[in-house]
């Protein structure tokens, strides 16, 4: 049976573009429940600038009481303070970010797309030098809220050099939702190629409903590791009309029932995704927690038993 692995960035990037401020303990407890569904890779926290993404000033605060031994922490970083913040902390993971266009560069982080892929390879770098990992994640590779379509040698030229840095693995990122199956699978070929034996990974958002889709075709291209969000919520505050990213627990019943491994506990994600729906005080845009799972819990125990 396959498997494919996957980063739950709920407790970063689905709250990093509420207008609500969450305090650390709600945080604590969201990153709780989904360790408690078998999320062994969670991003936990960014480190950048607090009076640009306010959401994320407390990520010391968080790293530092979160236990040891439950899951391997991702704190996402733009810059080289970032990372010397992130590099302080107990934090397993550094998720460095370039971008494929200049004018999202300079809009998300202060960088042009050239420095924005030199700087995350520094940033490697450093990780590695603490004894830490990373990993590089090349933002709007499929297309930029500001310049359109993304040429995809840019981004195998980018991948190739974030895979010369050591980084453990690769990302594509579709900032803004704006792909279909056919670019991802195209894109996530032509990377895995180039970059093989390095995984790569994918970060999706549903912005224009082509996200689930779009996790089949990277899952068919031979990407190894799928980024999801409890419930479906996220955003970028730099990248106009960046909708939620996939839903964690829609993820997990398409693979699952598609006979891919997860590691992932769907009923566990569903309880979650209700309990983090009252925390927030708004619908989430997942669809299984509202559907619920199938067969349902009722069907399976008549199943085991022969009644069905």
């Amino acid at each position: 049976m396959r498997s494919i692995e996957i980063v739950e960035v709920g407790p970063r990037d689905g709250l990093q573009n509420e207008p609500k401020i969450f305090k650390a303990s709600d945080k604590m407890a969201l990153i709780a429940n989904l360790v408690n569904a078998g999320a062994r890779r969670i991003e936990v926290a960014s480190f950048v600038n607090p009076a640009r993404v306010p959401q994320m000033a407390d990520a010391e605060e968080v790293l530092a009481a979160l236990p040891d031994g439950e899951a391997v922490y991702i704190g996402l970083v733009l810059n080289r303070r970032g990372a010397d913040r992130a590099l302080a902390t107990k934090v397993h993971e550094l998720g460095a970010v370039c971008v494929a266009t200049d004018t999202f560069a300079m809009r998300n982080q202060g960088q042009t797309s050239a420095d924005s892929i030199d700087i995350a390879c520094d940033i490697v770098a450093a990780a590695r030098a603490a004894g830490r990992r990373a990993q590089i994640t090349i933002g709007a590779a499929f297309g930029c809220p500001f310049e359109g379509e993304v040429s995809p040698d840019r981004v195998v030229a980018m991948a190739r050099q974030a895979a010369a840095s050591g980084a453990v693995e690769v990302a594509l990122a579709d900032t803004i939702g704006v792909a279909v199956p056919a670019d991802v699978a195209a894109l996530v070929a032509r990377v895995r190629a180039e970059i093989a034996p390095l995984p790569v990974r994918v970060h999706l958002h549903n912005t224009r409903n082509t996200g689930l889709a779009n996790v089949w075709a990277a899952v068919e291209a031979g990407a190894t590791t799928i980024d999801a969000s409890l419930g479906g919520l996220g955003g970028c505050p730099f990248a106009p009309g960046a909708a939620g990213n996939v839903p964690t627990e829609d993820v997990v019943y398409l693979l699952e029932r598609s006979g891919v491994k997860t590691g992932l506990d769907l009923d566990a994600l569903i309880g979650a995704a209700g309990w983090f729906t009252g925390v927030m005080g708004h619908p989430l845009p997942g669809m299984v927690s509202k559907a619920g799972r199938f067969p349902s819990a009722q069907q399976r125990i008549l199943e085991k038993v022969g009644q069905v």
